[in-house]
């Protein structure tokens, strides 16, 4: 990530689930960005999708609001999980309650293990 990119986005595979990794700060300015992420994650209609959100620096309340609307449009068809491990973004997710929301893990891997056994 350079300067000039306050997000960046990448798509990945684990077996039927996807992971969208996020870096950066999200915030106004760069939502559509996540969304966009988002989108193209979720166009292999996986059984789960995972966002990490461990290299993100910044989480304001526009990014919060994506993540209500991915899992509602997700839950529908897919499970829904949040990686979030630093004060800039668990404890958002923790203080607005959002951890009871939908899933909130503090490393990849228990989110994909969880995701996979089912639990």
């Amino acid at each position: 990530m350079s300067r000039n990119d306050p997000i960046t986005t990448s798509v990945s595979q684990e077996g039927s689930i996807a992971v969208l990794t996020v870096g950066g700060d999200i915030d106004l300015a760069t939502v559509p960005a996540f969304q966009a992420g988002i989108t193209e994650a979720l166009t292999q209609e996986p059984t789960a999708l995972v966002v990490d959100l461990t290299a993100v620096d910044f989480l304001a309340s526009a990014g919060l609001q994506a993540l209500v609307a991915t899992h509602e449009t997700v839950s529908k068809s897919a499970r829904f999980a949040v990686v979030a491990d630093g004060p800039a973004t668990s404890r958002p997710i923790q203080l607005t309650g959002l951890d009871q929301v939908f899933s909130l893990f503090p490393t990849l891997p228990e989110a994909l293990s969880a995701l996979q056994s089912g639990s």
